[in-house]
């Protein structure tokens, strides 16, 4: 079988522990992930299966929604509610929505982060998570990412109380630890804080009332119908311009032959034949200006 299976991720899980669990279900080694959601986090997380694996990459890319907590007053090792308490300080007067806003308006478009020590990102060949458990502190790389959106979701318009705790949703690039925003969010009001729940609610296009729970998925294996679980490539890559191959040019997009590039080249181009089927993604050609070359052949 080849296609995306929308997994609703549940807590307590890893995303590699989602990704070996799909490989016994659907009995096949060619599975992979679309983006790391921490084992705390539950939502939307696309599963590449068989030939779909080959775009993990460009589903990755994309941009995803949030909904999540900040709390106010503790901040802890993992930036999140499962790490240890390393700083409290109460909250010792009331907030106003406005300050809360301007905070996010504040930390909308590109902003700088530093990951968080309990997380994947490699330095030297180590993961830094490695370096925490082992008790070793190592200097972090800052990355930039994009915040497109945040908003605040609590009606509130005072926050009191020592310890202060509010919704928010947020769109971001790759690569956002949101974690670390709820870190800077506090930082940003003077105070410790941490992310003290989080859902992803999108990935993409792919949204969380399309996904699946793992009870689904053993329902449907038991009846014969897995298979309709999974979403072709083509829709899988809807978001992508799409050129229709002649049958001459199938022939040799399927040769992974250079073409002439269109007249307005985009920087992912989804090739499909004259029945729909995705067969390759085009690419503008790095040193021939008028050509396009494949990216992936499908």
């Amino acid at each position: 079988m080849d296609g995306v299976l929308l997994l609703h991720k549940p807590a307590g899980m890893t995303s590699h522990d989602c990704v070996m669990r799909i490989r016994k279900l659907f009995q096949t080694k060619k599975v992979g992930h679309t983006g790391t959601l921490d084992p705390d986090v539950c939502g939307v997380l696309p599963i590449c299966i068989g030939k779909a694996t080959k775009i993990v990459e460009l589903l990755t890319a994309e941009k995803k929604t949030y909904e999540g907590e900040v709390t106010l007053g503790i901040a802890t090792t993992t930036e999140d509610a499962s790490g240890d308490v390393v700083s409290i300080k109460s909250v010792e007067r009331p907030i106003a929505r406005h300050e809360i806003e301007h905070v996010f308006n504040k930390l909308t478009g590109e902003i700088e982060q530093i990951p968080p020590m309990y997380s994947a990102v490699k330095v030297n060949g180590k993961k830094l998570y490695e370096y925490a458990r082992a008790g070793i502190d190592v200097e972090r790389p800052k990355r930039n990412v994009y915040i497109y959106e945040l908003q605040l979701l609590d009606n509130r318009q005072v926050f009191a109380g020592g310890r202060i705790s509010f919704r928010f949703r947020v769109t971001c690039s790759k690569g956002t630890y949101v974690r670390t925003l709820a870190v800077q969010i506090g930082e940003q009001l003077g105070y410790p804080a941490h992310m003290s729940h989080l859902v992803r609610t999108a990935s993409g296009s792919f949204t969380l009332d399309q996904c699946v729970t793992f009870a689904d998925i053993e329902q449907h294996i038991e009846n014969g119908t897995a298979h309709t679980l999974l979403l072709p490539i083509d829709r899988a890559l809807a978001h992508l311009p799409t050129y229709v191959l002649s049958d001459e040019e199938e022939k040799k997009v399927k040769n992974g032959s250079v073409l002439p590039a269109l007249s307005s080249m985009p920087a992912h181009l989804l090739m499909i034949n004259k029945q729909g089927e995705a067969l390759a993604i085009y690419m503008p050609h790095p040193t021939k200006q008028s050509y396009m070359k494949p990216l992936k052949i499908l």
